[in-house]
């Protein structure tokens, strides 16, 4: 994609969504084809996501189902996902380390799935990893990049955690070039969703630095806690402006599928 242009990097946006109830039928709104990332949901476990990717794929979306390794017993399990998900031609899944707590089995990290899925043969063709612009309220920073260089061996791409700052997801994309980090990034932005979800979204994942971001974008700020819904204009024009190696957008619709539809395709045609 060429850097700082808008229109490249609306085009063709990655959708993320939870496996809840009605999501396959909300998927209706979604533009043909599009790719539809599936997340690990600790409460329903793994299946529940496989079980909507397949879905998904049945009706002719290209899901990309995350597999957390937290939430998997052992390489048994892990195995019979993958055959399950090549089966109705799953092409790429995102790994991540997970919600719980604690590992229901023998994989306590990312990493270790990555090595499991190449060690039984089943590595899908396209494997993507997630990164912390904006830092992780668990994990210590110099860590995230030890890991995230360690990944990058076994992945093909990454997506950046939900941040609303352009200019720590620049930063991000310089410091990991610096560090000879070559994956591609996909910036992760929120879609058009109601602000209370959205803030509550933001505590529980831990979005870092969320005063000094409020003092430092006061616009943004007030416009997100005074309006009934966010719209990531601001954030996406930032992104292009920025003129960061960016590899597209992967949009966090919290399942408000339709309302962020609807803003892509306006946002597109603007910017042609």
């Amino acid at each position: 994609m060429e850097p700082g242009t808008l229109a490249a990097l609306l085009d063709r946006p990655r959708y993320e969504v939870a496996p809840v109830a009605g999501v396959l039928g909300a998927a209706a709104d979604l533009p043909t084809g599009a790719t539809v990332a599936v997340i690990a949901s600790p409460s329903r476990g793994p299946d529940a996501t496989v079980a909507v990717a397949e879905g998904l794929a049945g009706l002719g979306f290209a899901p990309v189902p995350h597999l957390a390794a937290r939430s998997l017993r052992d390489r048994g399990e892990l195995a019979g996902y993958l055959d399950r998900l090549a089966g109705v031609g799953v092409r790429d899944v995102f790994v991540v380390g997970g919600d719980a707590r604690e590992p229901a089995g023998e994989f306590p990290d990312g990493l270790a799935v990555l090595r499991a899925m190449e060690d039984l043969g089943r590595r899908p063709p396209r494997v993507g990893v997630p990164s912390y612009p904006d830092g992780h309220h668990r994990i210590a920073t110099d860590v995230l990049w030890t890991d995230l260089a360690a990944k990058a061996q076994h992945a093909d791409y990454t997506v950046t955690q939900l941040c609303f700052d352009a200019d720590l997801v620049g930063a991000f994309v310089d410091e990991a070039r610096g560090r000879g980090i070559r994956l591609p990034v996909i910036a992760g932005v929120p879609g058009v969703v109601d602000a209370a979800r959205l803030v509550r979204v933001s505590v529980r994942i831990g979005v870092a630095d969320a005063v000094r971001f409020a003092r430092s974008h006061r616009g943004t700020a007030g416009s997100l806690l005074r309006s009934r819904s966010h719209r990531p204009d601001e954030l996406v024009e930032a992104l292009a402006a920025g003129g960061s190696d960016l590899a597209g957008l992967h949009v966090f619709t919290f399942n408000q599928i339709e309302p962020t539809v609807r803003w892509l395709t306006e946002a597109r045609r603007a910017a042609a």
